[in-house]
């Protein structure tokens, strides 16, 4: 039996001492798992980590991250090559930005267009400026009539040329009967002289024309329209300072309580800048429709006093021109010598 006993008691044994053998190779398989991480973590979160509890000494992984290949210290506030970066995050998101401008545009559309519709209507009040307004009116009324007489010029710069060409082909036959019929080379040739010099004289006339319907083509539809285009900008800004104007009444006549109060200010902000806003532009289109009346007087003085010279200038070189002409006429029929006599008279 005591065999037995010792025998049992040496088996047990021999178990125990293989079950703390495997328990030191599963610590030793833990402990390198745990260098290994530790190897992978950011070097400074180890020495953290290790010198919060005070320890004079620091582990083996500690030592590289605290000293540099030469044994320095390296900076605290220099980034190792594993070490994290925190990126700040910016809270505007361009999508919320966009869908916030789209619903403010939305809004401002619609207080617009419903100002413009109960303007339309006789329903709503409107801003008017006593001082500014009749000259818009007075302008646009100018640019339609400065504009019906340009057409006017082109068309007459037109008929001018045409005429300038049947003229000179006219001369061009006058001159070749000339040259053709001997009996009447003399009255050919006066007539072909006069084409010709009228057709000259017309399409320097012509040229005046086009030139004065040029520079009104640029007074009408550039330095005019451009103050026209101004003009829709101010009436669409008095429309929307209009529309806030109203909303801000609206408001003022209603209840005040927690619920209204914000909105009343934020009526007020916006009215304000809307107010600002048509003040701006008012001020910049009424200097700019007052240097508009001044170029417009300076540049019609100009051109109406060249076309009237132009004009005058053709007319009196016609004139002067078909005297002389018809001054030889005469002298060739008041002298009969040079007729040749009839063959009446021969025989």
């Amino acid at each position: 039996m005591m065999e037995e006993m010792e025998q049992r008691g040496g088996a047990a044994q021999e178990e125990e001492e293989e079950e703390e053998e495997e328990e030191e190779e599963e610590e030793e398989k833990e402990k390198e798992k745990e260098e290994e991480e530790e190897d992978t973590h950011p070097r400074d979160a180890n020495s953290n980590c290790n010198h919060g509890d005070n320890d004079v000494t620091s582990s083996p992984a500690e030592t590289p991250s605290t000293l540099s290949f030469e044994g320095t210290p390296t900076p605290a506030g220099t980034p190792q090559k594993n070490e994290p970066v925190v990126i700040q995050g910016n809270n505007k998101n361009p999508a919320s930005e966009k869908l916030e401008r789209v619903r403010k545009w939305s809004i401002t559309r619609y207080k617009c267009t419903r100002q413009a519709l109960s303007e339309k209507l006789g329903r709503g009040s409107r801003t008017v400026d006593l001082d500014l307004e009749p000259r818009l009116e007075l302008l646009k009324d100018d640019r339609q009539r400065y504009d019906h007489m340009t057409k006017l010029a082109q068309i007459l710069a037109n008929q001018l040329a045409q005429f300038t060409v049947t003229q000179k082909t006219l001369g061009d036959a006058f001159a070749d009967l000339s040259l053709k019929t001997p009996t009447l080379h003399v009255e050919f040739g006066l007539n072909a002289e006069a084409q010709r010099f009228l057709s000259k004289s017309n399409e320097t006339l012509s040229t005046a024309v086009n030139v004065f319907t040029s520079d009104m083509n640029t007074l009408v539809n550039k330095t005019i329209e451009d103050t026209m285009i101004n003009a829709k900008q101010y009436e669409a800004a008095r429309i929307q300072y209009d529309a806030y104007r109203v909303d801000l009444e609206e408001l003022n006549l209603g209840p005040r309580d927690l619920v209204t109060l914000p909105k009343l200010e934020q009526a007020q902000r916006d009215f304000q800048n809307q107010r600002e806003q048509y003040q701006r532009i008012r001020e910049d289109l009424s200097v700019k429709v007052k240097l508009l009346q001044e170029n417009k007087v300076k540049v019609l003085h100009q051109q109406l006093f060249l076309l009237h010279s132009a004009v005058a200038a053709h007319s009196l070189s016609c004139q002067s021109f078909l005297q002389k002409n018809a001054q030889q006429v005469s002298e060739r029929l008041s002298n009969p010598a040079t007729d040749a006599p009839s063959w009446l008279e021969e025989s």
